[in-house]
């Protein structure tokens, strides 16, 4: 089957015009991306795609497709661009003089599990050099799709260096259809969860995002779910709306829930200071005001009533091995 026929045969079934996913490959000068947020937890990430064909409509990093004059609503699902001399640049990278080891996180702006990686193998790719030179890394994503790489990951997690989180944000078939339609369900992720475990893989479920008034009923109800797949932690996040997201949300609001697309809107912007997104570190991540009180006391509760741990995974540094100098066996 053609890049994107699996795409078109749904959008068939469906009744709705046919839409073909198209490929790009890219050749970027350099695969590490440094992040100075004091919020998040890593500095340094690998995206081995750009777009992403799980379509969900709340993905904050929809507005980066602009960089490529494309939108950030159907271009970011359709039209994809793909890095295959990511493991080459990574291996650059770490072979640098006075390169200081930490954690790489995949998964940060694009799922690397999303389905053309079942083609371009581009995160297999990046794990095996991360692997060879035992250097730490984290996984988030969406997708069961990672158990296909569960020997690499659970070779490097035996070592103390990886961790994955896998992201869960209903668990009714009714809602993900419409919120991340070309995701994988939620219980496939779930038996993901439990896999990764039983592997030895410290896996966390991420609840992220919350959508007030649309999933956040689910709060308790994927804890619980979670902690019975062997979650060994977990978060959750209330839904950001930055830059071109918020009238991509708003209309698919207006689409599958015009009866209570105001209402939603309204909670949002109360825990966004009044705005439809809070760009300021720290309150961005966790929001503000009684409903963001609301849904991290629950969040607390339903963790301590069903024993979802909140201890972080500490990944070693103190293994890594410079390919400075010797030539990697796998490139």
């Amino acid at each position: 089957m053609a890049e994107g026929d699996w795409l078109d045969q749904v959008d068939a079934l469906d009744g709705v015009g046919t839409r073909r996913t198209t490929v790009t490959v890219e050749h970027p000068r350099s695969i590490l991306t440094r992040n100075r947020s004091p919020d998040i937890g890593f500095d340094r990430s690998v995206n081995p795609y750009r777009g992403c064909e799980h379509g969900c409509i709340y993905c904050f990093a929809r507005p980066t497709h602009a960089y490529h004059d494309l939108s950030p609503g159907i271009d970011f699902e359709s039209r994809l661009f793909a890095k295959p001399d990511a493991a080459k640049l990574l291996h650059s990278a770490l072979s640098a003089p006075g390169y200081d080891c930490a954690p790489i996180a995949l998964g940060t702006n694009t799922d690397p599990y999303q389905p053309i990686e079942e083609r371009w193998k581009i995160t297999r790719s990046i794990l095996e050099v991360l692997v060879e030179t035992k250097h730490p890394f984290t996984i988030t994503t969406k997708s069961n799709r990672v158990l296909r790489d569960l020997d690499l990951i659970a070779q490097a997690a035996h070592e103390g260096l990886a961790a994955v989180a896998v992201s869960v944000t209903s668990l009714e078939p009714s809602i993900s259809r419409t919120l991340e339609p070309r995701a994988p369900a939620g219980r496939k992720r779930l038996e993901a969860i439990r896999t990764l475990n039983e592997a030895g893989v410290p896996t966390l479920i991420a609840i992220a995002p919350v959508i007030p008034q649309i999933t956040d009923h689910e709060l308790e109800t994927i804890v619980e779910a979670g902690v019975a797949a062997g979650a060994r932690a977990g978060f959750y996040l209330p839904v950001r709306l930055p830059h071109e997201v918020a009238p991509l949300f708003r209309a698919w609001l207006d689409e599958h829930y015009p009866e209570r697309a105001a209402k939603v809107m309204a909670t949002i912007r109360s825990m966004r200071g009044g705005r439809d997104n809070d760009p300021d570190f720290f309150s961005r991540m966790r929001g503000s005001g009684p409903w963001a009180d609301l849904l991290r006391t629950r969040f607390e509760r339903a963790a301590k009533r069903y024993g979802l741990g909140q201890t972080k995974t500490v990944l070693r540094r103190d293994l890594f091995q410079s390919p400075r100098g010797a030539q990697m066996r796998l490139l």
